[in-house]
Order: structure tokens, then sequence, then C-alpha cells
């Protein structure tokens, strides 16, 4: 048996197993995300709302008045 074989086989299992975990991650925090914005937003007062996309119009230097 190659050493050259078995190491690399390993490698490349654990770079497997780095990207699934990556991607676990990944996946994990845009659902936290999408969770917070959606229940953020239907649970905000309309003119919290109006405030927020207005300072953020202001701070793109995006006219609106």
């Amino acid at each position: 048996m190659e050493p050259t074989s078995n190491t690399s086989s390993a490698e490349s299992l654990a770079a497997l197993s780095g990207e699934k975990a990556a991607a676990t991650y990944a996946s994990i925090a845009a659902i936290v995300l999408g969770v917070f914005l959606i229940a953020g937003t239907g649970l905000a007062r309309p003119d919290v709302l109006h405030n927020a996309a207005h300072d953020a119009r202001h701070a793109a230097a995006f006219p609106c008045h």
C-alpha cells in the first residue's frame, strides 16, 4: 500500500466534510436571518418600518423628498 494514496483520500474526505459543514452553517444562517426579517417586519409598527426605509434611502444618498 502506498502512503500517498491513503493520505490523498483522507485529505479528500476532510475537504468534503469541511465543505459540507460550511454549507450547513450557511444554510442555518440564512434560515435564521430570514425568520428574523419576516418576524421583525411582521411585528413592527408601520411608522417604525417607514422610518427605517426612509433612513436607508437617506443613507444611500437617494433623494426621497
